[in-house]
């Protein structure tokens, strides 16, 4: 996908969604539209570690978490469950920030001279660490976990504020990030992704460059994870949970875990899946119930997984090759590859040759 058409395609859909509350529905606005874009800003912290470091990383939803449940602490007053700190919501914010930040910057450090399975193994022990912390230290948690949480006095009233912030925080993510990589920090997170031996070798720190791409990442999570309390008003232990933390990776490989824009297209898929499945037609008549909502998506992901490696922006690339008459080689066009080759262009380092397939973020 040239850039061109890639930036056009990221325009139009801006726009839709900026223009969505004045022709869809309360719910679909406020609920179905609200809750993708928040999923779609977590998930992109997925997809950031794996596109550009190399890194597929089960801990995002813990930090989603941390963020939730501090923010919960710090508003909550006297009768509510948690902390009960009773601070203004914007202080909780930044609280909430901060703490989310430091501990991705520890689960970071530990973390960052593993590699691969190894990586994706320690990260999925913290989500299981995390889970059982807020689960049984019930003074983070409250007993059962932390409800009547409300959003800051600005959005009361109107749900369709909390939507418009969700959505330009997750244009200033997507516009952020596609700087980001192609910074001199970025092109050396990608040279470590490729050959972090011969990255090493040339001087540069391939730890720290690790720890402070995922602590970058825990930022991103943990403000879509305040997001998602004001949004949901509570959250409790079971919200991060392993099921919920495998959700969260399987929207990011719907998308098209080595492209930015799949995690809010991975989003918006499994949104609508999860609300509209029931509606199908003959949906009552071949078992297709929400009790098989699990069973569906696995389905929905080996179809996708068949098709391409790459998610749905992978079949959406595959596709315009074909329209446009171009010669397919059975791999993704990478609008990455062109940006890594116009950041060196420009001056930037000259790191091991970046390949035109990333693979190394993929889930087999």
């Amino acid at each position: 996908m040239n850039r061109s058409w890639r930036d056009l395609v990221a325009v139009a859909v801006v726009a839709i969604l900026v223009l969505l509350p004045l022709f869809g529905s309360a719910f679909f606005v406020e609920f179905v539209m609200t809750r993708t874009v928040i999923l779609g800003l977590a998930a992109s912290s997925i997809v950031f570690l794996s596109a550009y470091g190399g890194m597929v990383s089960l801990a995002q939803l813990l930090l989603f978490g941390i963020a939730g449940f501090m923010v919960g602490n710090a508003v909550g007053e006297a009768g509510s469950k948690g902390l009960k700190l009773g601070w203004n919501a914007w202080v909780a914010v930044v609280f909430a920030l901060a703490v989310t930040v430091a501990v991705a910057a520890l689960l970071g450090a530990l973390s960052a001279r593993t590699a691969g399975i190894y990586f994706l193994m320690l990260t999925l022990t913290y989500a299981v660490i995390g889970y059982y912390f807020f689960g049984q230290v019930t003074t983070f948690s409250g007993f059962g976990g932390i409800t009547g949480i409300d959003a800051p006095p600005w959005f009361e009233g109107h749900p369709v504020r909390l939507y418009y912030v969700c959505v330009v925080l997750s244009v200033v993510t997507y516009v952020g990030l596609r700087l980001l990589v192609r910074s001199p920090f970025g092109m050396a997170l990608q040279g470590v992704r490729d050959d972090p031996v011969r990255m090493a070798s040339l001087g540069f720190n391939v730890a720290l460059h690790r720890t402070l791409a995922f602590t970058f990442a825990g930022f991103i999570a943990g403000v879509a994870g305040v997001l998602n309390i004001w949004w949901n008003g509570q959250i409790d232990p079971t919200s991060i949970s392993i099921g919920p933390t495998l959700d969260l990776l399987i929207i990011a490989v719907i998308g098209g875990i080595v492209h930015l824009e799949g995690a809010w297209l991975g989003a918006f898929v499994y949104v609508m899946a999860n609300n509209y499945m029931r509606n199908l037609p003959f949906a009552d008549t071949i078992g297709l119930t929400e009790a098989r909502f699990n069973t569906v998506v696995g389905l929905l992901v080996l179809l996708i997984m068949l098709l391409s490696p790459d998610g749905l922006v992978g079949v959406i690339l595959r596709i315009r090759t074909a329209a446009t008459g171009l010669r397919g080689d059975g791999g993704s066009t990478s609008d990455d590859a062109s940006d890594h080759q116009i950041a060196t262009a420009d001056g930037g380092p000259k790191g091991p040759p970046v390949p035109t397939h990333t693979r190394e973020g993929s889930i087999r």
